[in-house]
């Protein structure tokens, strides 16, 4: 027997979402659909799509463009650290160890899941390199595959921009190999940003 077309409908929304398979997404269904706070969680997904937006300056998700962080005139504007997700962003300011400003990639290269390069908005990166006001770009990608592609790209995009091209560096390898940036401990992402390693660009050499 087929579930009814409306809850079928609930089951195929939730399998949407990255790492969800058929199962759990029959689980969260019905999770939904016996917790009397159902309706709260559907105006909080509704309030989230009609308010929350990204900021032209930096792709991270804001109330407001330019958010908070790109309006902050304290902030080292010499500084970029660029990110594959806001709870990145979290997880550097939460710790209180960088004070430069970011660039949201919002994914991380991964064809094999749908990301392509030209889904991670690079083009926008590069205009805000070209002014010539940051001096260092920080490659804050998590440590994994898919991080460590991300930032080969980013690189490479960089480089393209030859004379233009500010210094890159990485996050320092005491990050844990296939460990994700906003379960990590402040101590160790200072010790990152302490220690990063500069990249040297082709186009420089």
């Amino acid at each position: 027997m087929a579930y009814p077309k409306a809850v079928q409908s609930l089951i195929e929304s939730f399998r949407m979402f990255p790492g969800i398979g058929a199962v759990t997404a029959e689980r969260l269904a019905f999770h939904v659909l016996r917790d009397g706070r159902a309706r709260d969680l559907a105006r909080a997904i509704d309030r989230a799509v009609r308010e929350a937006r990204r900021c032209q300056i930096c792709g991270n998700v804001s109330e407001a463009d330019p958010c908070r962080l790109c309006t902050d005139e304290g902030r080292d504007q010499t500084l970029l650290a660029v990110v594959e997700e806001p709870r990145h962003v979290e997880a550097l300011e939460s710790a209180g160890v960088f004070h430069g400003n970011y660039h949201v990639l919002m994914g991380a290269l991964n064809p094999a899941d749908g990301t392509e390069a030209s889904h991670l908005g690079l083009d926008t990166l590069l205009r805000r390199l070209k002014d010539g006001t940051v001096e260092e770009v920080i490659l804050a990608t998590d440590p994994d595959a898919e991080g460590e592609a991300t930032a080969q790209l980013v690189l490479e995009a960089i480089e393209a921009l030859g004379d233009q091209a500010p210094r890159v560096s990485r996050l320092a390898r005491g990050l844990p190999a296939g460990g994700a940036i906003e379960y990590l401990h402040k101590g160790i992402l200072e010790d990152a940003l302490t220690g990063r390693r500069e990249l040297r660009l082709r186009s420089k050499e």
